[in-house]
């Protein structure tokens, strides 16, 4: 059986303690993550035989240990992590819940900057790391989940290097541009922390992309396809839309309690259109705007009066933070102020409750109502629009949703509107409330689809086979610097080849790097070891640079050897005419070459090089801190620029370049490997282009791959010089 264990680390543990009459009482939770990893660890497909769940207990060890016998029991061992109460306030309402919160959900006026919070939000983190490498072994997998752990993988990291570590961040990651509001100490140490994870998962493809920008505009640290070289590591970066248990809600449709409650409120609202919603009380669900359109609908539609109701429920949260309470007394105003001028003594407007829902009464409430109404202004994915549509087994109901909700980008089939527009969404709540049956039940089983066919038990699974490959990956990509033994092999491979391939990088390997690529020349010496090289029957030489055809004939021409010049656009061989595959237009480059000509003109001391099917910024010659920051910016207006074209932009060694995509070092390297068989390959090269390179030959035999300098590669060896 395998052995592999699993730890998961949240916040809280999956239930609560409470004193009830003074009696100490333990209540299961319920919420989306701790349905997931049931879900998960009940399937086939979970590899973990030893799972471990890690969370702050709400108790001190005195109590602990009066309760633990009455935790329930689960396929998990529970191991809480006690924090003093004072700094739990300072973690967790403190700096999670009044500077990230409001910050990634796009509500900055409302961030408090304490830097006490931020310095207990590390502490915090340390006292979940002390506890987790009490129990941790080299080989276990650690699962991080949410904003109030994200320095803690590269803590652990630091402690046990051959962990093996997943993030998922549950709520949105913003854009840079609200991102760097935090302090530059606190933008590192987050985004270092989320970087100690081997996979960092976001709801969608946006929240990913916001976090790479980060990255890069933050550490100077850029990406290959979601993939990061940090800290000597490959991470990936990607987007996994959590779900829910379909069948559960889909098939609670029947139970018994559910159908009865149903009855009683359809008899009780009989003759009334029923729109719902359900939500935590947060001034991120768009509550106020949602009451406001609903008073405008009524407005607009007066022969809607007595005949349609609309039951909200509110869920207790965090109403000790001042901006929730204020929430609260907001939504209480609304609604009084609604109910009274709109309507009568025999007709209530609003059903409002500020209260749990127990799930039999909440499933009644989804397969009811008539119009489900979820309009946050801000959500990371929002699972109550997931329930609503797997609940409706009789195809019937219509699905009013946020586009800012994460949720919004697999449930296309529902009436899509921006939550601060109250015309549209008044417009959109007619819209559902009169849609034919037959509409309703097209779009509900279109979403109802997608939810199955990508639920909570996929999620994890998914999560957790991405994992696994990027650990694959790592393995490939480490640093291993050549000895004695390594080099005899080598030599002796040489000796022994009757058919050889040397594939090798001009710049940074052949020679140095200086200030002025034009005087970076072949000397004599080096000419002439080339010359023997090629000259010898067995040999096959590539000089494969990012130079241009026309820099390369001129210094290598009289030479036998063959050439590929712009990382793969043009190729020569021996003797041979250079000619090039691309099929490809260059209108785009006088709009690139504006682009970087404004940033010569910001950055003194760099300058454009461009080739036959490139553009390249150099920065070298630059003030070092000037330099990084401008390729960054460059960077980042590039990106915005070539969104919707087949172009890449590259960052070298004090460089960024524009060229196609699909071109690289690689791609012309396996059309030489397709012609020809050989028995000896040796590739040598010393920045990222040279990484696509060392990739193709991960799997070829007898190759030897060779990265100059200390960065972990793709390449087998490294080497200093």
């Amino acid at each position: 059986m395998n052995q592999t264990r699993l730890f998961i680390v949240s916040n809280r543990l999956p239930f609560t303690i409470s004193n009830d009459d003074n009696e100490l009482v333990v209540k299961p939770s319920s919420g989306g993550l701790i349905t997931a990893m049931d879900s998960y660890l009940q399937t086939e497909s979970s590899r973990f035989s030893d799972v471990h769940w890690v969370g702050f207990a709400g108790c001190g060890p005195s109590v602990w240990e009066k309760v633990k016998k009455d935790v329930p029991e689960t396929t998990y061992q529970f191991h809480p992590v006690f924090i003093f109460k004072e700094q739990y306030e300072q973690y967790y309402n403190g700096f999670s819940n009044s500077i990230i919160w409001p910050l990634f959900h796009y509500f900055p006026s409302f961030a408090e900057y304490n830097e006490e919070h931020f310095e207990q939000y590390l502490l915090a983190n340390e006292h979940f790391c002390e506890a987790l490498c009490r129990m941790l072994r080299p080989g276990d997998t650690v699962w991080i989940h949410d904003y109030h752990l994200m320095p803690l993988a590269k803590m652990l990291r630091t402690r046990l290097p051959e962990l093996t570590i997943g993030f998922f961040l549950h709520i949105p990651f913003p854009s840079f541009e609200i991102f760097r509001m935090l302090p530059r100490k606190w933008q590192e140490s987050l985004l270092k922390g989320m970087l100690g994870a081997d996979l960092v998962g976001f709801h969608t493809i946006d929240y990913a992309t916001h976090f790479l920008q980060s990255v890069l505009m933050t550490l100077g640290l850029d990406n290959d396809r979601h993939l990061l070289s940090y800290d000597n590591r490959l991470v990936k970066v990607d987007a996994f839309p959590i779900s829910i248990d379909f069948n559960n809600f889909h098939q609670a449709y029947n139970r018994e309690n559910v159908v009865q409650l149903r009855s009683q409120l359809k008899e009780k609202l009989e003759g009334q259109k029923i729109i719902f919603s359900v939500d935590r009380l947060d001034y991120t669900k768009g509550v106020s705007n949602r009451l406001r359109a609903y008073e405008l609908f009524l407005k607009q539609n007066p022969a809607y009066r007595n005949k349609v109701v609309f039951v909200l429920t509110i869920v207790p949260s965090r109403d000790t933070i001042v901006k929730y309470s204020e929430r609260k007394r907001m939504i209480d105003e609304l609604v009084s102020r609604l109910n009274g001028e709109v309507g009568n003594i025999q007709w209530q407007p609003v059903i409002y409750r500020y209260c749990n829902l127990p799930f039999e009464e909440m499933l009644a409430l989804y397969t009811a109502c008539d119009l489900a109404l979820i309009t946050p202004l801000r959500d990371g994915m929002n699972l109550v629009a997931k329930e609503f549509v797997a609940s409706r087994k009789d195809g019937q109901g219509v699905l009013v949703l946020s586009e800012m909700a994460g949720a919004a980008r697999e449930l296309t089939d529902a009436l899509v509107i921006n939550p601060n527009d109250i015309i549209e969404m008044a417009q959109r709540i007619k819209d559902g409330l009169e849609m034919a049956p037959d509409e309703q039940q097209w779009r509900i089983q279109n979403m109802q689809r997608r939810v199955e066919n990508y639920n909570v038990k996929t999620w994890a699974d998914d999560f957790m086979t991405e994992l696994k490959l990027v650990k694959e990956k790592q393995e490939g990509f480490q640093i291993f610097f050549m000895d004695q033994h390594s080099k005899r092999e080598l030599l002796d491979g040489y000796r022994r080849a009757k058919s050889r391939l040397l594939l090798l990088d001009y710049d940074g390997t052949l020679v140095q790097h200086v200030g002025d690529p034009d005087k970076a020349v072949p000397g004599q010496n080096l000419r002439r070891l080339l010359k023997e090289l090629a000259s010898r029957e067995e040999n096959d030489v590539y000089l494969i640079s990012g130079r241009s055809s026309a820099w390369l004939s001129k210094h290598f021409g009289d030479l036998p050897v063959a050439m590929i010049a712009e990382h793969g656009a043009r190729l020569k061989q021996q003797d041979g005419e250079w000619h090039t595959e691309i099929q490809t237009h260059n209108e785009w480059k006088a709009q690139v070459h504006s682009i970087m000509e404004m940033y010569v003109r910001r950055c003194p001391g760099s300058f454009i090089e461009e080739k036959d099917f490139s553009i390249v910024w150099h920065y070298r010659n630059c003030n070092v801190e000037q330099g990084k920051l401008r390729a960054l910016e460059l960077i980042s207006e590039l990106n915005e620029y070539l969104h919707h074209r087949h172009l890449q932009v590259m960052k070298g060694h004090k460089i960024v370049e524009v060229r196609n995509s699909g071109i690289d070092k690689g791609t012309s390297i396996r059309k030489v490997l397709q012609k020809k068989q050989y028995d000896f390959i040796f590739a040598a090269g010393d920045d990222r282009t040279d990484e696509d390179m060392f990739k193709m030959l991960v799997d070829q035999r007898q190759s030897y791959s060779i990265k100059v300098g200390p960065d972990a590669s793709y390449a087998k060896f490294n080497l200093h010089t």
